[in-house]
């Protein structure tokens, strides 16, 4: 098998430059998980960092403090799945649907 160096190289630069752009493009993704009929929001980006946190008062009750704890990590749990459906979406749009290796980085 003959391999060209310089098409291994152009094609190593296309590849850092759409990966570049996907990078670009995580902090415009925004995902919002929730849990227990929406008492409980998380909003993610695509970096999978926290952006904000909603829960209604009627949860806020001391006695309730499982339910509440297990409601925030199902929201979180829920958002995550989203951002990772959602960056799955878009980086295959980017790559041609060729998205070898960049499932194991989000996790699936």
């Amino acid at each position: 098998m003959n391999i060209n160096p310089l098409e291994l190289m152009k094609n190593a630069q296309k590849l850092q430059e759409q990966l570049s752009g996907i990078q670009e493009r995580l902090d415009d993704i925004k995902e919002t998980g929730s849990a227990g009929g929406d008492m409980v929001e998380i909003v993610l980006n695509g970096r999978l960092e926290m952006l904000a946190i909603r829960i209604t008062p009627e949860l806020l009750n001391p006695n309730d403090r499982d339910v509440l704890q297990g409601l925030i990590l199902a929201a979180f749990n829920n958002g995550l799945e989203k951002v990772r459906e959602r960056i799955g979406i878009e980086a295959g749009g980017m790559l041609g649907g060729n998205l070898d290796g960049l499932s194991s980085l989000l996790g699936n």
